[in-house]
């Protein structure tokens, strides 16, 4: 067996996602030491909502974050097998590099905050969205969709999420997918992940200059490159970039498949990502770490 984990990002995020952890004192600890480094309390905000405030991308950011370091360290403390390598989706590859002691939770936390407002920022309310297209017969043709319906303004692929699972994102007169059995429209108040985020980009690369960032203890692999980078100004400048450039989870999977990964744990609440892992390789293992009893179930698989 070789273990990877994963991180989610944004998504995933729902009152009570932490309910089914009420059994282990370190997730509340880490919600707590989380909510001390931020100043707002958000165990109450995950367990109590209400849904409009969890949903806001200031608040779901670092909730997401605090929510997968406390099940990581559930994780840890009930004797988890360390990884092999690891990565995030989005926001997740933050979590990913506190988990390789790349970067201190507690300088995490109110960096994650800082991304979520420079992006939300980066586009006026309104003007961008994003849209998840289901059953398209290739990529491809989704990225050559976008194309022809740009029309000077910005329609673009940003996350390659899985074969036939594809999110566009751009300005709000977006494409319609040739070939798609479905488009659906995203809950979501920004074009994430677009090249309308340069101007995020930007604000992130400068705030990544004034924090500690270390190499890596576990091999981490970047959304922008598909690639892990041990240099810290490497690891500053893949993050920057991703906030703007799409997310290749796809081509993640495969790499870890090609390491010999045999199973890959999700740290977080939702399964999401687990879904994932079968849609691009069956022969991968995928297994949530959404609830205590999946904690148990995954932790007798991998030490099988």
């Amino acid at each position: 067996m070789k273990l990877a984990l994963v991180f989610p990002g944004q998504g995933s995020q729902q009152v009570g996602m932490l309910a089914g952890f009420a059994s282990h004192p370190v997730v509340q600890a880490t919600m707590r030491e989380a909510s001390d480094a931020l100043g707002d309390d958000l165990w109450t905000l995950a367990e109590n909502g209400p849904p409009e405030a969890l949903n806001l991308t200031r608040n779901t950011q670092p909730l997401m974050l605090a929510s997968a370091i406390a099940i990581w360290r559930a994780w840890e403390q009930e004797g988890g097998a360390r990884p092999a390598i690891v990565a995030g989706h989005s926001l997740g590859e933050y979590s990913a590099l506190v988990v390789a002691g790349a970067i201190a939770f507690r300088d995490a936390v109110p960096l994650v905050r800082f991304r979520a407002e420079a992006m939300q920022e980066a586009v006026p309310e309104g003007v961008g969205a994003m849209a998840a297209i289901m059953g398209a017969p290739d990529d491809a043709a989704i990225v050559e969709a976008c194309r022809e319906a740009a029309q000077g303004e910005v329609v673009e692929p940003v996350n390659f999420n899985a074969p036939g699972q594809l999110v566009i994102a751009g300005n709000k007169s977006a494409a319609k997918a040739k070939g798609a059995k479905r488009a659906l429209l995203l809950p979501v108040s920004a074009p994430f992940h677009s090249s309308l985020l340069k101007p995020a980009a930007e604000r992130l690369a400068a705030r990544l200059a004034e924090v500690e960032i270390r190499s890596p203890s576990i091999p981490v692999l970047h959304n922008v490159d598909v690639a892990e980078h041990a240099e810290p100004d490497a690891i500053r400048n893949a993050l920057a970039q991703q906030a703007a450039s799409p997310i290749r989870w796809t081509e993640t999977i495969e790499a870890m498949a090609a390491r010999g990964v045999t199973h890959i744990v999700e740290c977080g609440p939702g399964k999401v990502l687990t879904g994932l892992v079968k849609r691009i390789d069956e022969s991968l293992t995928g297994l949530p770490l959404n609830d205590d009893a999946a904690l148990a179930e995954a932790l007798a698989t991998t030490k099988a």
